[in-house]
């Protein structure tokens, strides 16, 4: 999946390779999250030089509804957009929503933005979802927190994402490549636990999650100039 071309210090350039064609990296992804980049055609968005989009799981499962998008021949068909589309897991649309949400380790119970409805998102679905947007690239669901929560609940949040990332990745059944999420707040230690669990899962690419949550520029980047460095040399890092 990665050709890796060169690298300094923690900088690399390379090439992700899909079906639908090679990235260059490190890119630049437009948000497409409703399904469209606003007030921009695809045709547009090509010309700018763009190689690869984000959609959105929680509100395209949400709004038009994942089973339509499927029946529209996918996610790429649905935005006419044939390059290559990573989606997110909803991991951090929940955390927006706090005061609409209640999590447990079987998955997150939320009333819906839209229209109050109660929704429940667990890895199972959050993977279901990617599946029928036929996503190149995959994240698992993940808990995202504030970075100045207590040492206990992003402990409590990380070892909650990892077990997900297990699940996540048993239960996806799609081509897309699947990326593990590392959190653990600024602490290092707890970063290089939920490396480590990611790792042994053993998962196509890796992010670095949790990060512009609340920690200073400073800080975020001292997190990760120590967390990167423990990736996979070979997989593609986001």
């Amino acid at each position: 999946m990665i050709n890796l071309l060169q690298t300094d210090g923690l900088a690399r350039r390379g090439q992700l390779v899909f079906e639908r064609g090679t990235v260059e990296t490190p890119t630049f992804m437009p948000c497409g999250t409703y399904g469209s980049v606003k007030g921009l055609t695809p045709e547009m968005i090509l010309a700018t030089g763009t190689q690869m989009l984000l959609g959105n799981t929680f509100h395209l499962m949400l709004r038009p509804g994942s089973e339509l998008i499927q029946k529209c021949g996918g996610l790429h068909d649905f935005m006419g957009w044939q390059r290559p589309i990573l989606t997110d897991s909803g991991g951090y649309q929940v955390f927006s929503l706090a005061q609409l949400r209640k999590i447990t380790d079987a998955g997150v119970e939320f009333r819906s933005p839209i229209n109050g409805d109660k929704v429940f998102l667990d890895p199972a679905r959050a993977m279901q979802v990617q599946e029928q947007l036929q996503s190149d690239i995959v994240m698992v669901l993940d808990e995202c927190i504030s970075s100045q929560a207590s040492f206990a609940d992003l402990r409590a949040a990380m070892l909650r994402s990892l077990k997900w990332s297990r699940e996540s990745r048993l239960s996806y059944n799609g081509n897309g490549k699947v990326f593990g999420i590392v959190q653990g707040g600024l602490d290092l230690d707890l970063r290089m636990e939920s490396t480590h669990g990611l790792l042994e899962i053993d998962f196509d690419g890796y992010a670095v999650g949790g990060m512009a949550v609340g920690e200073t520029p400073a800080r975020m980047y001292e997190t990760l100039e120590q967390t990167v460095p423990a990736l996979p040399a070979a997989k593609p890092r986001y």
